[in-house]
């Protein structure tokens, strides 16, 4: 079972996950990308084909192409994909879900799900995945995470509302179609500024899901945290820390296998 994990019942999942639906340019320009550290221990020896799904605007579809794989990107949301497009018009780049792909049977040798995990049906996302990995093929889930150890980014997050922060005892949910769930930890900094931060802010689901009243007091307690309380300057230039966590699994023999 997963623990730790966002807890959003199917509507709430719903109405989050449509917030993003929108923005694409936006939340490409000021979301983290991830670190090479994770696709290089993801990627098996030899893949040469990848299915990125929950892909987004591309940010680990990026790694992918880096690694030279043949990449197919799906994603729900077809603003989204138009920002992929422009800048990977070598990736086809698909609307669907990690529910139902629209992509071939056993195509890829490796799947990723990067930040997006949480926001499909883990069983039924495992089935669909399953079908079209080859056999032996590996599944990732990836997740950037805020450094909640260091205390200034642990308030930090709690004033972005900020639901991707690492928590060690959290073991993502996958289906019986899987085995050898193993996990890897990159650590690392993205360089940002006071209002990187914001904008930062400004992209997430609570911030786009919440109304205006809403929306003023988070920006104005950020701007109190950040500018007041820390003291930085705008045009400061911080290390935010970040947590990336990796985790694979590779299909069993059998549908339905044992895990």
């Amino acid at each position: 079972m997963a623990r730790g994990g966002p807890k959003l019942h199917h509507g709430r999942r719903q109405e989050l996950g449509q917030s993003f639906q929108d923005g694409g340019e936006h939340y490409h320009r000021v979301r983290p990308g991830y670190p090479g550290d994770s696709a290089d221990w993801l990627i098996p020896a030899g893949a040469r084909t990848a299915a990125d799904v929950g892909a987004g605007t591309g940010k680990f579809t990026a790694l992918l192409v880096e690694r030279g794989l043949s990449v197919s990107a799906v994603d729900p949301s077809l603003g989204m994909l138009e920002q992929l497009s422009r800048d990977y018009p070598g990736v086809q780049a698909l609307e669907g879900t990690a529910e139902a792909t629209g992509l071939p049977e056993a195509a890829f040798d490796v799947v990723s799900v990067a930040q997006a995990w949480h926001w499909c049906n883990p069983l039924r996302a495992s089935t669909e995945i399953s079908r079209i990995l080859k056999p032996h093929g590996v599944l990732g889930l990836i997740w950037n995470q805020l450094d909640t150890s260091v205390p200034w980014v642990h308030r930090l997050s709690r004033i972005m509302h900020a639901g991707d922060v690492h928590k060690p005892d959290f073991r993502p949910k996958i289906g019986p179609e899987f085995s050898s769930l193993e996990s890897h930890l990159t650590r690392w900094e993205d360089p940002v500024t006071p209002d990187d931060i914001l904008e930062l802010t400004k992209s997430r689901s609570y911030y786009l899901a919440a109304n205006d009243a809403t929306r003023a007091k988070v920006t104005g307690n950020l701007a109190w945290y950040l500018h007041e309380h820390l003291g930085h300057a705008e045009g400061e230039l911080l290390q935010l820390p970040y947590l990336t966590q990796t985790w694979r699994a590779v299909r069993s023999e059998r549908p339905g296998g044992n895990r």
